[in-house]
């Protein structure tokens, strides 16, 4: 795996969250799943995500202990590889309960590596 910086991953993986919580805001499941466009573009997203995932540093990952990050990579595999499986009723549990503090924690690694820099 090629090596990235983490300041531009944290932002694609910021973009993908705002991104899904712009386009879920106010929806229910049901819209969510009777909308082919939203729920591909949510699982894309979270693809992106878990891509961009695999080149934060566990170190940094540490730093959010409450968020899986084994899990946040391993969910583009499930969504690449098994989408044939893939329950809406799932995603949209992602989505409506761990899109918010994944955000929160992303943010905190940003601020973490912001002060680090700072003499």
């Amino acid at each position: 795996m090629v090596k990235r910086k983490v300041e531009p991953v944290l932002a694609e993986i910021l973009e993908a969250i705002e991104g899904i919580e712009t386009h879920t805001a106010g929806k229910s499941l049901a819209e969510f799943e009777h909308d082919w466009l939203l729920r591909h573009g949510t699982q894309r997203a979270l693809e992106i995500i878990s891509e961009a995932s695999r080149h934060i540093p566990d170190e940094l990952l540490n730093l959010a202990p409450d968020i899986p990050g084994k899990k946040i990579r391993g969910i583009g595999n499930i969504l690449r590889h098994e989408y044939h499986k893939i329950a809406d009723d799932v995603i949209w549990v992602v989505v409506s309960e761990n899109i918010s503090p994944l955000k929160a924690a992303v943010k905190a690694i940003q601020k973490s590596i912001g002060d680090k820099k700072q003499p």
